[in-house]
C-alpha cells in the first residue's frame, strides 16, 4: 500500500532516520514546522503504517559479537512443510538479523551475528539439525564498510 507523504512529511522521516531519540521540538526545528503538527504528522504516518516500532542501534563490537557471516543456502526442497519448518527455525534464532529468500542459483541469505567461529558453528549445526538444505557456504565478513536501515528519502 502506497502512502501520499509531501516534502515536509519526508524531511521529518530523514530526520526521525537520522535521530530518533531527538525531541519533538527539535525534529519541527530540522524541518522548518511547529511541534503540534509535526506530531500529528507522525501520528498519521504511524496509523497508516509508513513508520514502525522503534529500536536502539546496539554497537554489536562493543556488545562482543565479533563476527557477522553471510550464509547462502541452496535447497532442494521446496514444499510448504519444509519451508514453514525453515522459517520457524529462522525466527527462533536471534543469531539471524536479517534473511531473504533470493531469485537464481542460490535460495536463500542470511545475515547472521554471533561471538566467534564457534558460536557460528553451533547455529549451523542447530539448523541443520531442523532443516534440511542441499548446501550452505559461510562468508565471514572481514569488515562492515557500511551498514544502514535509513531508506535513501529525499526531500
Amino acid at each position: 500500500m502506497s502512502v501520499r507523504i509531501d516534502a515536509t512529511d519526508r524531511k521529518i522521516l530523514i530526520e526521525l532516520q537520522r535521530d530518533a531519540s531527538q525531541s519533538l521540538d527539535e525534529i519541527a526545528r530540522q524541518v522548518g514546522s511547529s511541534k503540534t503538527p509535526v506530531w500529528n504528522r507522525i501520528r498519521k504516518m504511524r496509523e497508516a503504517g509508513v513508520i514502525g516500532r522503534q529500536t536502539v542501534e546496539l554497537d554489536a563490537q562493543a556488545l562482543g559479537f565479533e563476527a557477522c557471516f553471510f550464509v547462502l543456502i541452496r535447497t532442494s526442497e521446496h514444499e510448504a512443510d519444509w519451508q514453514a519448518a525453515f522459517l520457524r527455525a529462522l525466527k527462533e534464532r536471534p543469531e539471524v538479523q536479517e534473511a531473504h529468500r533470493l531469485a537464481g542459483d542460490i535460495d536463500y541469505i542470511l545475515k547472521v551475528r554471533v561471538k566467534n567461529a564457534r558460536a557460528y558453528d553451533a547455529f549451523y549445526q542447530a539448523l541443520i539439525s531442523e532443516v534440511r538444505v542441499y548446501n550452505v557456504t559461510a562468508l565471514l565478513s572481514m569488515e562492515e564498510i557500511k551498514s544502514t536501515g535509513a531508506l535513501p528519502l529525499e526531500a
